[in-house]
């Protein structure tokens, strides 16, 4: 999700803005911890729910997915009550107001909420089949998709070092999902390659569903005055609905068998609060990162995420291929974030 950034004001006394620099420059690295933690430890929490072997089912993604969904709905309902002073009273005439009232403005979050839906379900599907590092490289392609859609939904102009960094982002991809030729059992072999090739679909599904999803739901924001939180509440409460139903139709054999929380342990649960309270959190912590930071935030996930998958989880081998690759999808990343000062020639399709 595409979120505002909030710009400073410098209009208070030297001492103050000394004061004020300082607490900037800590909010900004404290920022940009929370997001290297966040990102990497959902990435790897969720990768290493997905292939542990226990005797007892392994749980069902898609509840995963409707219970980060209610936990969701419940932290936002929270903030706003806090931002109403702790009234209950207040809270329920601002959201009767902002959800059941303004109907026709809470039903186009239809459409990203079950576009959501369906790419927090390909993230598990792609988690499921390619390793840690693979996945954080590939994922990157959000960057492409939601600048191709930011520019043709909201007539957004990119900067040539920007199209420069696209093109950049697509050439490490490709590098990353090289096919490499590896010894073994050929049946073990043919396997491997259909779950990466199951992975990667996954993966550029979940990009574009992300990139759309992302600028749409920024669209919406831009046209309207309502607060954030109780956005993502009416987003959340779609979302949940779908996703009900989803795992109804899926997997509503398996729950009638053996009950929606199947399989779910510490692990599970763990997956399911990063996933629900992390994006939240991001939320409020990235309006104090610039781009570079941010930048700076994805390059150390990656870099994070292959060392863990490596050495702890010993599911990925890294070979030249993927190095240059990544080398390449962070370089892009850097790129596609620097800001020259007044530009005075962009690029518009």
């Amino acid at each position: 999700m595409e979120v505002m950034h909030l710009h400073h004001l410098i209009t208070q006394r030297a001492p103050t803005m000394v004061l004020s620099s300082t607490n900037s420059t800590w909010l900004k690295y404290a920022s940009l911890g929370v997001l290297v933690l966040q990102t990497t430890s959902l990435v790897l929490t969720m990768r290493y729910s997905r292939t542990l072997k226990e005797d007892s089912p392994r749980y069902l993604a898609s509840s995963a997915v409707v219970s980060a969904e209610v936990l969701k709905i419940f932290t936002c309902i929270f903030i706003v009550l806090i931002e109403n002073n702790y009234s209950v009273r207040a809270m329920n005439l601002q959201l009767k107001e902002e959800i059941v009232t303004k109907l026709a403005e809470t039903m186009k979050l239809a459409v990203p909420a079950g576009i959501y839906t369906l790419q927090n379900n390909l993230l598990y599907v792609a988690l499921s089949n390619l390793d840690a590092a693979t996945y954080q490289v590939t994922y990157q392609l959000k960057i492409l998709t939601t600048a191709l859609f930011s520019v043709s939904m909201l007539g957004r102009r990119l900067g040539l070092y920007q199209w420069l960094s696209l093109l950049l982002l697509m050439a490490g991809v490709t590098l990353v999902q090289w096919p490499t030729e590896s010894g073994g059992d050929t049946e073990q072999k043919v396997l491997t390659a259909s779950s990466q090739f199951m992975g990667l679909m996954a993966v550029l599904m979940a990009c574009v569903s992300s990139g759309f999803a992302g600028v749409y739901f920024e669209k919406i924001l831009k046209e309207t005055k309502q607060s954030v939180w109780v956005r993502n509440i009416q987003l959340g409460l779609f979302s949940f609905v779908f996703g009900f139903l989803g795992m109804m139709v899926y997997d509503g054999q398996s729950i009638r068998k053996s009950g929606m929380f199947q399989g779910f342990n510490i692990i599970t649960c763990a997956v399911v609060v990063l996933q629900a309270v992390g994006g939240l959190v991001v939320a409020v912590v990235i309006k104090y990162a610039d781009n570079i930071l941010k930048g700076f935030a994805t390059s150390l996930s990656i870099i994070m995420s292959t060392l863990i998958s490596y050495f702890l989880l010993n599911d990925f081998n890294p070979t030249g291929m993927f190095f240059w690759g990544a080398v390449l999808v962070i370089a892009a990343t850097f790129l596609y974030s620097y800001e020259r000062k007044p530009a005075s020639s962009a690029i518009k399709v």
